[in-house]
């Protein structure tokens, strides 16, 4: 995604990273979904810290305008592109950049339940696509910034690239913990 998405597109890319992440928790077996490797997140807790972070963000899109100007500022270049964007949050990665304290989610036991949890996750990112279309029209998107807790001030529309590509970054993250553990 070399362009810079629009606002209708940032929505739809939000259903379908959230539809594809949903899919494949759902094929993992109890046992895979809450099983915590050593320090590493089980898949459980990486839903967990989906849904902080799409509360959080849901939050950063539902405040006044003015609020946020006041806040974080105006911005003083244009909005990145989404792979601009997913390029600085790997740097930051490489970096040794981690989720803050707010984002890190406890440990979650099986009988919680998959699907409950998956449920709340698919809520919480109806919630923030819903917000978005509700509150914002496509130009105010670079006409805002935000904060974010590991790449600074970014604008609304990177914020939601940003979302967009955590979903998928933590559905590989979780592929790849599924395909170790066998």
């Amino acid at each position: 995604m070399t362009d810079k998405l629009t606002l209708a597109e940032i929505e739809q890319q939000l259903g379908v990273a959230e539809e594809t992440f949903h899919k494949y928790c759902l094929s993992l077996t109890d046992e895979q979904f809450f099983h915590q490797p050593g320090e590493k997140w089980s898949p459980a807790q990486q839903v967990r810290h989906l849904i902080i972070s799409a509360d959080k963000t849901k939050l950063a899109f539902s405040l006044p305008k003015f609020i946020l100007r006041w806040y974080a500022g105006k911005p003083n270049r244009p909005s990145r592109t989404y792979d601009e964007l997913v390029a600085k949050y790997k740097l930051k990665l490489e970096q040794g950049g981690r989720a803050s304290k707010a984002f890190i989610p406890k440990p979650i036991p099986a009988d919680y339940g998959k699907e409950k949890m998956l449920g709340q996750f698919k809520i919480a990112m109806d919630k923030l696509s819903g917000t978005i279309r509700k509150k914002w029209k496509d130009p105010q998107l670079d006409q805002y910034l935000a904060p974010h807790p590991l790449l600074g001030k970014i604008t609304s529309r990177e914020l939601g690239y940003f979302t967009i590509h955590h979903t998928y970054h933590h559905l590989e993250s979780i592929q790849k913990q599924v395909v170790n553990s066998k």
